[in-house]
């Protein structure tokens, strides 16, 4: 138990701590990277990113919620190696419904401030991934999962 809550809370903190992350969503051929700006609830159990509703991220969202995120701390040195710490997400995603906008939006703004214009405007979509599973590495070859 005190591993899972030291797991926990090292997610947390890494989640608080980057700003960015590749987002993976499975094209019609092949999956999809995209590099977008995201932010996290209290609890872990939800990241949130915007989009324009115009891109292929969107359109493969839409066609299959299934995404995978990576998050990492790399700072393009040697050392990382052994010091760069990677957090991946596995989850669904989906557009935030009206009714929770202004709650996710406000969390997603003291994150990214310089993102307003582009998250408030109208061909904007605030996409929240439901959290199944993150998985953490650490020393290059230590793994560990921890299930939502």
């Amino acid at each position: 138990m005190i591993a899972e809550e030291k797991l926990f809370n090292q997610i947390k903190t890494f989640l608080q701590v980057e700003h960015f992350a590749v987002l993976a969503t499975q094209g019609e051929e092949y999956p999809y990277c995209s590099l977008v700006g995201y932010a996290s609830t209290a609890d872990c159990k939800e990241v949130l990113f915007a989009t324009d509703r115009q891109t292929h991220k969107y359109e493969n969202l839409v066609n299959n919620p299934k995404v995978s995120m990576l998050i990492d701390s790399q700072t393009n040195q040697e050392n990382d190696f052994k010091d760069a710490q990677a957090l991946t997400i596995l989850g669904s995603a989906r557009e935030v419904d009206i009714d929770e906008h202004p709650e996710y939006l406000t969390l997603y703004l003291k994150k990214h401030p310089a993102l307003k214009e582009f998250v408030t405007s109208p061909d904007c979509a605030l996409i929240k991934i439901v959290v199944d599973k993150y998985i953490m590495v650490t020393d290059f070859q230590d793994v560990q999962e921890c299930s939502m």
